[in-house]
């Protein structure tokens, strides 16, 4: 975790938990019965088919001496631990996680802990889960830099000994390296791997630069080549003043660049035991912006995550609560929002909130609806754009309670109709006053995955971008439907 929020997220924590007593905030919460022994979890979209979280110590993993993940006591045997980590396993695998992010520090491997330690790992990887083991520095240095080279060396010799041939294990080799120069953190990257050149390098995860917020400079070192690049990001790295997903998918295009294929979230997060909903309206909200921009971008981008954290005492971003013998869910439209970014379910995009604003996006393109010029006209046409964030790519889905819906542009407050009720195929779309015509009502029909068909009430045939245009300015049209990406389109919240 960023360590220069360490406190403010305490105090955060204090302040969120009195806010929620206070307006007795209710929030729903399952209990997660332990899953079977050696579960298989299909891969998921991204890198390896990583879809994560963290467990992690109470104390955010910023410790002088060993990092104990939260249930876990210093006093723990190999077998307590196995046996109190198969239910925390089991709880993440009910959830679709098929990978649990562990720390480790030089006193935790080198010291007599890491005997026991060592059951967490082995029994993740006994459930067919992946480990990623990620180094943290001292709770006395926080400086982001490696504290003592030596031992730095030292405990990894050890790791590499005992997991260097386990393929389900991974090694992140530094978190959050913000007190590096992009010249010295290649250097120890490139250090890393002159001294383990049997280990596969896409076991093998670099954290980018400042606070792990963005991997292009160490994508670009060909030295580091087929390395994975660990990235973090959370709604206070910019101050909580990013308000749509799409500013956030946009954030994270940028911090990733061409390579999502090599990227994994090795944390995201977001407060989880406020009674939030994640799946629900964005409505200006930074942190509901957070998440689905973020499940969005992994979604479309094909990046894995990991989720921070999964489990640790008394942290309000927490998944989940383990009491020793259950795993609690805090939030579950929150994990739904995660397992869409995993390309699991639809968290949330098939239900249309009438006071949100939601971006029409060509599945073939990845352009959206647009009214051509910010027009507010009767007529104003219809037309395919790349996302700015305009008003006049944005819409209201508004249910006449039929099966049909309105379509609201959000600048001009115009509905999107086929014009004069027409039924040819290739009639171009436009905008008109609503007025209740059958032409201006439109079926929204599930087409597999998180993309629909926007078929016309009146004439029955689909929106559609003609002739699998991918060019700007392109109109769009009505044609029978066929099945063609360029007739599919995805609906997700500003």
């Amino acid at each position: 975790m960023f360590s220069s929020f360490a406190s403010l997220r305490r105090l955060s924590s204090l302040l969120l938990l009195a806010t929620s007593i206070l307006s007795s905030c209710s929030k729903k919460e399952a209990i997660v019965e332990p899953d079977i022994p050696n579960a298989n979890i299909a891969p998921r979209v991204g890198v390896a088919g990583i879809a994560g979280a963290n467990w992690a110590d109470a104390r955010d993993n910023f410790v002088d001496g060993w990092v104990i993940p939260s249930g876990l006591t210093a006093s723990d045997s190999y077998a307590t631990v196995q046996a109190k980590a198969d239910k925390v396993l089991a709880g993440f695998q009910t959830a679709q996680i098929n990978t649990v992010r562990l720390p480790i520090n030089p006193p935790s491997v080198l010291e007599s802990w890491w005997g026991s330690y060592n059951g967490a790992i082995d029994k993740a990887v006994s459930r067919n889960m992946n480990v990623i083991l990620a180094v943290w520095e001292a709770g006395s240095a926080r400086d982001g830099r490696v504290d003592d080279l030596n031992q730095f060396w030292s405990m990894w010799q050890t790791v590499m000994n005992r997991y260097r041939n386990n393929p389900r294990v991974y090694f992140e080799v530094f978190n959050e390296p913000h007190g590096y120069n992009l010249s010295d953190l290649t250097n120890l990257y490139a250090e890393f791997l002159s001294r383990y050149p049997s280990v596969p390098r896409n076991r093998i995860l670099l954290g980018g630069t400042g606070y792990s917020q963005n991997v292009t400079q160490i994508g670009a070192d060909g030295r580091l080549a087929n390395c994975l690049l660990a990235i973090h990001d959370y709604s206070f790295f910019a101050n909580d003043g990013i308000k749509t997903a799409l500013d956030w998918e946009n954030r994270i295009k940028g911090n990733i660049g061409a390579y999502a294929n090599r990227t994994v979230f090795t944390e995201f997060g977001a407060p989880m035991t406020n009674g939030k909903n994640y799946t629900g309206p964005i409505n200006a909200d930074a942190e509901t912006a957070f998440i689905q921009g973020i499940s969005n971008a992994c979604r479309d981008l094909g990046i894995a995550s990991v989720y921070w954290p999964g489990v640790r005492d008394n942290d309000f971003y927490a998944l989940y609560t383990f009491n020793g013998t259950t795993m609690t869910l805090t939030n579950p439209s929150g994990l739904s929002r995660l397992q869409y970014g995993w390309s699991i379910g639809k968290g949330g995009t098939d239900t249309f909130y009438p006071g949100a604003y939601y971006r029409i996006i060509n599945r073939h393109s990845g352009r959206l609806a647009d009214v051509n010029g910010q027009s507010t006209v009767d007529g104003g046409s219809l037309i395919q754009w790349p996302a700015t964030g305009g008003n006049n790519q944005q819409w209201q889905i508004l249910s006449n309670g039929d099966g049909f819906y309105r379509i609201i542009n959000r600048n001009s407050g115009k509905a999107l109709e086929v014009p004069g009720y027409s039924v040819t195929n290739g009639q171009t779309i436009d905008q008109w006053v609503y007025n209740g015509g059958n032409n201006q009502h439109w079926q929204i029909l599930d087409n597999g995955g998180d993309y629909y068909r926007i078929i016309n009430r009146h004439s029955g045939q689909a929106l559609e971008v003609p002739g699998y245009s991918v060019t700007d300015a392109t109109n769009l049209t009505q044609w029978p439907f066929n099945g063609g990406n360029n007739q599919q389109w995805q609906l997700l919240q500003q």
